[in-house]
């Protein structure tokens, strides 16, 4: 297989992801769920995203669609469209699996494949974090990871908007 059909294959739909977690269940590997906007990805997310797989074996993201984020950050949000986002995101070798999601909230994710470690940035309160609820319920745990200093999409957007 060429290298982008590799990082093609790892962009993936909710069916085909259930049969392959079931798979890593039955071999004990240690299943982990983050997910975000991951728009104009930067030194903060790669930093983020190795740690998170360091929760476990398998890294499994979900990508917020186009339409999601627009409901979240406003009209002018995404900068890169889904497509664009989710190769990129499949091409970190950290990340085993990406499922785009078209919900505000990926719990329908969540309580699915129910992974074995949620995780989100510190910013959140564990009471805040959507799903882990679900998650700690199914046995499993969450981590709350601390950001880089001074990487943030939004904080780069507003520097381009100055400078440019």
């Amino acid at each position: 297989m060429k290298p982008l059909n590799n990082i093609e294959a790892k962009i993936t739909t909710l069916e085909p992801l259930l049969k392959k977690r079931k798979i890593w269940e039955m071999l004990n590997k240690k299943v982990v769920f983050t997910n975000g906007c991951f728009d104009l990805l930067h030194k903060g997310h790669v930093d983020y995203l190795a740690k998170a797989k360091a929760c476990g074996d398998i890294l499994i993201v979900g990508i917020n669609s186009d339409s999601s984020i627009q409901k979240i950050k406003g009209p002018s949000r995404p900068i890169a469209p889904l497509d664009s986002r989710a190769l990129v995101m499949a091409s970190l070798h950290v990340v085993d699996a990406v499922i785009p999601f078209d919900e505000e909230t990926p719990i329908h994710l969540i309580k699915t494949l129910l992974p074995d470690v949620m995780v989100k940035g510190a910013d959140y309160s564990p009471e805040e974090v959507i799903g882990a609820d679900v998650v700690i319920e199914n046995g499993g745990r969450l981590e709350l990871i601390p950001f880089v200093e001074g990487f943030s999409t939004s904080n780069l957007i507003e520097k381009i908007k100055k400078n440019g």
